[in-house]
Formats: structure tokens, C-alpha cells, sequence
């Protein structure tokens, strides 16, 4: 139960329109060749930026032929590899055990099965690897196969409680399933990449710029700051 859901539901078409007005409406494309490289994409980019996930993938792929080649590997050359995602010596064997178990699963590395199974039964299916969080999970079967999961990474947490679709303090585990309940399915993908362009661009942690914000009359940070200097 979440408090005031019918005021927070009732923000998204307002602010849906307002940020296709400003970055447009994306089109849904993978954004990884495989949905395996998107899961170990997404274990890279845990607990690091962007640039830095996306120099330890460009590493790993340097370095070993395949996802067998990383799986079987000396962990010592997997953490050489990602060195750059930080946490290295925690990421490498947690890429190879989530390798190993997908491959004693289903005698194969490819996770493409996922997107025959409801959606749901996907989700714990990913869940139940090491390592693999709703985060994580979410972003498999949007990004990879388009299927309606929200995925709520930090920029979508932090602007997600300032705009007020979620509430203040909720963790990011709970905020999955009220993003879900808030945005229409089919909007799923243009509107997480349109949040996190908010949060990267403009609404950022330590300063958002609600000067040049286009939420400011949907945003209750925004609001509440108006309210106090008053």
C-alpha cells in the first residue's frame, strides 16, 4: 500500500508529455548484442559509472573469445580484465558463478528463453542467480527483450521521490513495483531513459537545477522549495 498513490499516479501523463517535449520519445532497441551480455553488463555496472562499466566489458571482450572462455577462466584474468568497473576481485567470480549456473541450467550460455516465459516467471528466474537484483533483472527483460519490467536505478530512485511518484525514503528494491504500477506498460522504455536523462542532465544529486527544470509544476521538491522561501 503505498500512501497517496492516486495524486502520484495521476503525475505521470503531465510529466511524460513534458519530458518527450524535452528528449523525445526513444524507440525500443537492444542496447547489447545478446541478452548474456546485457546480464554481465549490468553486474559490471554495479557500484560504478557508466564509463567505467563500459571500459571492463570492452575489456572482457578483449580478452576472451566468448562467455565459455570468461566462465572457464582463471579468476585472476577476470579480475585483470574489469579492473576498471572497481570492485574486481567481487564482480569477477560473481560474473563466472552466474556463468556457470545459467550453463548447469540449461547447457547453454544463452538466456534467450526468458522472453517465452511470463514475465514474472523471468524475473525470479534472474533473480535467483547471485548477484542478480530487481535492478538487474528488470533491466534484462526491458532492455534486451522490450517485455513491460521498470527498472530503477539510482538517478530513477533519487527523481522518482523528488517528483513524488514514489515516497520519500522508499529503498529501491520496494520502488520497482510502484514504478510499475504508475507507468502505462508500453511506456516503460521511453520513460526510464527520459527519467535518467532528467537526473543526469538536470535533477542531479547534489544540485538539481529546478531553475531550468520543465517539472517544476508536477515536482513536489520543487513545490516544497517555492513553498519555503515564501
Amino acid at each position: 500500500m503505498i500512501p497517496d498513490f492516486a495524486r502520484r499516479k495521476a503525475k505521470y501523463e503531465p510529466v511524460a508529455a513534458e519530458l518527450r517535449a524535452v528528449f523525445g520519445s526513444p524507440d525500443w532497441r537492444p542496447f547489447s548484442e545478446t541478452a548474456t551480455d546485457e546480464l554481465i553488463d549490468c553486474i559490471l555496472s554495479q557500484s560504478t559509472n557508466d564509463t567505467n562499466r563500459d571500459r571492463a566489458f570492452a575489456g572482457l571482450k578483449a580478452a576472451f573469445p566468448s562467455w565459455e572462455a570468461v566462465m572457464n577462466a582463471p579468476t585472476e584474468q577476470v579480475i585483470a580484465a574489469i579492473k576498471p568497473a572497481g570492485l574486481a576481485n567481487q564482480k569477477a567470480p560473481r560474473i563466472q558463478n552466474v556463468l556457470r549456473t545459467i550453463y548447469a541450467q540449461r547447457g547453454t550460455l544463452d538466456i534467450d528463453f526468458l522472453k517465452e516465459m511470463p514475465l514474472e516467471d523471468a524475473r525470479a528466474w534472474l533473480m535467483r542467480l547471485d548477484g542478480v537484483g530487481p535492478k538487474t533483472a528488470a533491466i534484462v527483460l526491458c532492455f534486451a527483450f522490450n517485455l513491460p519490467a521498470f527498472p530503477v536505478d539510482t538517478h530513477i530512485h533519487r527523481v522518482g521521490q523528488r517528483i513524488g511518484f514514489l515516497p520519500e525514503g522508499i529503498s529501491a528494491e520496494k520502488a520497482h513495483p510502484v514504478m510499475e504500477a504508475i507507468v502505462p506498460p508500453q511506456d516503460y522504455f521511453a520513460f526510464h531513459l527520459n527519467l535518467i536523462r532528467l537526473g543526469r542532465e538536470i535533477c542531479t544529486a547534489r544540485r538539481p537545477a529546478c531553475e531550468r527544470c520543465p517539472l517544476q509544476a508536477h515536482c513536489d521538491y520543487y513545490q516544497g522549495v517555492m513553498r519555503r522561501a515564501e
